[in-house]
């Protein structure tokens, strides 16, 4: 075995609090498991598009009681650094995945052995209330627990600063170059002086603002479905939906309790096909016209609408474009911003030019979208995966307030004898058909990873210059930059001067993604739906060519 690989093994294990993970990697190093032991030590975890995420495992590529500890000790040298307040204090929350309650306990504990503040949430909870709660409090940052809807093994650490928004470059390096260092930290037990628990007070003034927000008069007879799939958004959503107004929502039973082990699912992502598939079934039990789901940290929506050919489940920038429609009415000042990403739809840029609101591009991740308005106000914002912010009081992606703003909308157009998907044919008919879908290739470990670079480093030196039958009239190399956007690994090509097409490695998962639109005008004859089957047609040619273009 490798020398230097069992150095850097017997150092870990000799940091390791975690008796288990000892045992496991002693056992991998006395058995010579060098391929094993390889991948947990290949690289450390580091800061992706929304944090750290990785497999429950021993080493430093996992998420493990180590990794965290290091981690929160990067965190307190970089608020050193920057020159934070210690007695500002870090919001500290997590969700109920497996190992979220221990991860929780080891930032609790070197936090408060390093002299800093903290304010524990109570319990297992929702990931916008600590970006909320950051701001509330005026705290100094922010620790959340959670890998948000990746597989059932995984788990995750999000970092937020001081102004409630995940953190960008350089400050992302900065952590991981001190946790890289890190020595044996001072840990603290939460009878400490500086320990509090997040006031229920400050919660209740989120729900209190939200739930007035987005009330219905006279309160709605809406009928609606929600699951939180396995994760922390029951209870709070359901007292959400009371508060606002609803008072025919019916609950996912099976998913309902918060479970880290997701027993109906294999993924706990609205946006994988059978997500959803339960909640409808309760749905039509239950009479309801409409599906809301929250992703398990409750920070994402998926929802799906029944129509006359039964259930459809929506796209995330359908749900972006009815919210849009919804909240667009509402950006009356020069300072209001709507924001989206490269790789999500451009039909925001249309609604907002016809609006006459600025709208801005960011990068993928809602650590861009977040910080968009610069020095205005972000009035919607959304990412095709399923995020949204709706309301400037929380600087990130928000399923719960989203599916508040949903149900409004959708109750809205329910008393006028319409429905979600009126809105949609109304939003299309007006700006244009845009259709949408992804390609997603999955590709574990470290021999997949290298697979993933390889087809970027391929599609870069050798682009295609036709896809599906549409000319490629531009290849943009996004790690160069791209229209004052900051470089980011990705290529851009734009197909027949309105279409695009963007491949970028996942920043949360170890898959390979290509976002494809086809933009057909509004003037374009022809009814509708003949429209929208052209455009399906040629999105299904793009989506082949890709595939065997990018074969890992």
């Amino acid at each position: 075995m490798n020398p230097g690989l069992v150095e850097r093994v017997v150092a870990w294990i000799a940091g390791d609090p975690d008796l288990d993970d000892r045992a496991t990697l002693l056992a991998l190093l006395e058995s010579g498991d060098a391929a094993e032991l390889g991948r947990r030590f290949a690289a450390p975890l580091t800061f992706g598009t929304a944090g750290l995420r990785g497999s429950v495992m021993a080493g430093p590529a996992g998420m493990n009681r180590f990794t965290v500890r290091r981690a929160t000790q990067g965190v307190v040298a970089w608020l050193d650094e920057i020159g934070v307040d210690p007695a500002r204090g870090i919001v500290v929350g997590r969700d109920a995945r497996r190992g979220s309650e221990e991860f929780n306990d080891e930032a609790v504990a070197v936090l408060l052995g390093a002299g800093l503040r903290v304010f524990e949430m109570p319990g297992p909870l929702p990931t916008p209330f600590v970006a909320y709660a950051v701001r509330a409090l005026h705290a100094g940052a922010g620790i959340m627990i959670t890998a948000s809807h990746n597989p059932p093994l995984d788990n995750g650490y999000k970092l937020y600063a001081a102004d409630g928004a995940q953190i960008l470059p350089p400050h992302d390096q900065t952590v991981e170059r001190y946790a890289a260092s890190a020595s044996p930290p001072v840990l603290a037990s939460r009878t400490s002086a500086l320990h509090g628990f997040v006031d229920p007070e400050v919660l209740a003034r989120y729900f209190d603002h939200f739930s007035a927000r987005f009330a219905v008069d006279g309160g709605s007879d809406l009928r609606v479905t929600y699951t939180p799939l396995h994760g922390v958004g029951g209870a709070p959503m359901t007292e959400l939906f009371a508060a606002a107004g609803f008072r025919a929502v019916t609950a996912v039973r099976e998913q309902f309790a918060p479970d880290g082990t997701f027993p109906t699912l294999p993924y706990p992502n609205p946006e994988e096909p059978g997500a959803l598939d339960l909640a409808m079934a309760c749905a039509d039990a239950a009479s309801s016209r409409l599906v809301i789901a929250n992703d398990p940290d409750a920070d994402r929506l998926g929802a799906a609408v029944r129509g006359p050919q039964g259930w459809r489940t929506l796209r995330g920038d359908e749900i972006g474009w009815l919210l849009a429609s919804a909240l667009l009415g509402g950006a009356t000042s020069s300072d209001d911003v709507v924001a989206t990403t490269i790789v999500s739809s451009m039909m925001l840029a249309e609604m907002a030019k016809q609006a006459d609101v600025r709208f801005v591009t960011t990068l993928t991740g809602f650590k861009w979208i977040s910080r968009a308005a610069r020095d205005g106000v972000l009035r919607f914002g959304y990412e095709e995966a399923l995020g949204y912010a709706v309301d400037p009081l929380v600087a990130d992606k928000d399923g719960m307030s989203a599916a508040l703003a949903l149900c409004a909308l959708a109750d809205d157009l329910e008393r006028h004898g319409k429905s979600l998907l009126d809105r949609l044919d109304e939003i299309e008919s007006r700006y244009g058909v845009h259709a949408g879908a992804q390609l997603s290739l999955r590709a574990e470990g470290a021999e997949g990873l290298a697979a993933i670079a390889a087809a970027m480093d391929r599609l870069r030196r050798l682009p295609p210059t036709v896809l599906g039958g549409l000319d490629v009239t531009e290849a943009a190399d996004l790690a160069l930059g791209w229209h004052g956007l900051a470089p980011t690994d990705g290529l851009l090509m734009e197909l027949g001067g309105t279409s695009r097409v963007v491949v970028r490695p996942s920043g949360t998962e170890p898959k390979l993604k290509a976002y494809i639109e086809i933009v057909g005008g509004a003037s374009d004859p022809g009814p509708l739906e003949d429209r929208r089957g052209a455009a399906r047609a040629k999105l299904e040619a793009v989506r082949d060519d890709l595939a065997t273009i990018l074969k890992l």
